[in-house]
Order: structure tokens, then sequence, then C-alpha cells
């Protein structure tokens, strides 16, 4: 059944009426018809069954069938991400939602190839955030992540917000495999971790100084393997490794 999108301030009538843009995709590429019916996703918990009532010229009427809220995932994961150069960041923030990411943070790293001025910092969000809503579209997921302006790694570490489990992709000697500081965590808590962070570097990997910084706001190394893996490949690896182990421990 196809899927789209609407945010959840066009979604509080019984008729809903998809944007131009998705009303033209619908049209002329998916042939849509007065009673097929589809899916919407509000991003915000939302998977709407809804029914065509009108498929005009230039707009899609829909009505809602029935509403079917799905919770959140019981541990949000935030992707600490170092901004990366060309479309591998694109592909990193799809992957990333389709991987269940409650927020992707683009850091800016002193080794970070791509450089994102003030100027083109909005223009670079609205396009991650675009991707984050095609991926919902295609994975079917119902919360759309949030998407942060790129920051510094001294700025994300200002934040007031803490985490159950902080952890840093490092080449270091003593980088454990991410289950290690997982099952740590559950026989000291007794517990799965609510709010789990992960950083990613750049391509070169974070500086020696930044990676002590974070080391020293609780961040734990984890090992990605023997190999030395590209920036978006240890991304995809370390959300599917993320979400394994938080599986796993469920049971």
């Amino acid at each position: 059944m196809h899927r789209f999108y609407l945010p959840p301030d066009e979604c509080q009538k019984d008729s809903i009426s998809l944007s131009e843009r998705e009303s033209r995709h619908a049209l002329n590429v998916l042939r849509i018809r007065p009673r097929d019916r589809v899916v919407v996703l509000n991003g915000a918990g939302d998977e709407m069954l809804c029914e065509v009532r009108e498929a005009g010229s230039r707009a899609v009427t829909l009505k809602i069938v029935r509403k079917n809220p799905i919770p959140p995932l019981p541990c949000q994961v935030t992707l600490a991400q170092a901004v990366t150069r060309g479309r591998t960041m694109e592909l990193i923030v799809q992957k990333a939602t389709e991987l269940g990411a409650h927020r992707i943070v683009p850091i800016l790293s002193e080794r970070t190839v791509a450089h994102v001025g003030a100027d083109r910092a909005a223009a670079k969000v609205e396009k991650w955030v675009a991707t984050t809503i095609e991926a919902i579209k295609q994975c079917g997921a119902a919360w759309l992540p949030r998407v942060e302006a790129p920051l510094t790694p001294q700025a994300f570490l200002s934040w007031s917000e803490k985490f159950d489990l902080s952890l840093i992709a490092s080449l270091q000697s003593d980088a454990r495999h991410p289950r290690a500081h997982f099952e740590s965590f559950r026989a000291e808590k007794k517990r799965l971790p609510h709010a789990v962070c992960v950083w990613v570097g750049p391509e070169g990997d974070f500086t020696p100084a930044e990676i002590d910084a974070v080391r020293a706001a609780g961040g734990l190394p984890i090992s990605l393997g023997q190999l030395v893996l590209r920036s978006e490949t240890a991304a995809i690896y370390c959300l599917s490794v993320i979400n394994y182990e938080l599986q796993a421990c469920r049971g």
C-alpha cells in the first residue's frame, strides 16, 4: 500500500489533503484514483489508513478511515554524526531513519571535510529533514527523527540532556564491543537504557582532543571490529548493533 506524509497539524480533521508535491506524485507516478486506499504517516506516531475521495488535477483529498497510534521505541537513540562530504550524509540520515534513530545531530569536527557555514546550515538541515520524510515513507516508520542544526562537539557536550549510555566509535586499544557496555549497564541498573547516544567520527576520525572531551563527559569507546570503516558504514554498523543489543536484552 502506498505511503504518504503529512505533518501532524494537517491531520487534525477526518478529511485531509496531500501537499501539492505529494499529490503530483500520487496522480502522475502512482496513478492513484478515487476509492483507492493509502497510508498516511504524520511522523508523530500516527499511521492513518485513508481512502481517496478526490483525485483532482493538482490535489488529492483523503478520508481517514482508521488512525493507528504507534508508541515510540522504548529506547531513544541519538546519532551524533560528524558531517560527511557529498551525498554520504544524506545516506547516513536515510539509514539512521530506517534504523529507528530518535534524533540526528550533525557534528562539525575539526577534521570534518564538508564545511557547513552558518549561511548554508538551514538549507542543509532542510534537505536532511526531507530525506527523513522520504525514508519513513519507504520503511513505514511512524516516528520522524529530529534533525538538529550542525554543532561542534563542544557545543553538543554542553547540552544539559543526559544519556543512560554515551558511546563513541573508536580505534583506541581499550574500546570494547557495544554488548559489553549494554551488559554492564543492565547488570548495574537492572533495566535497559532509555536514552543512548552514539558518536561517529569523520574521515580520519575525531581529533584526540575531541575524543578525550567525549570520554571525559562519560562517553564509552566501542570497537567496530578489526577493519577501519568509512564514516557512513560505521554509522549504519553502530545503529544496527545498538538495535540488536536492545532487542536481544528484551528477549
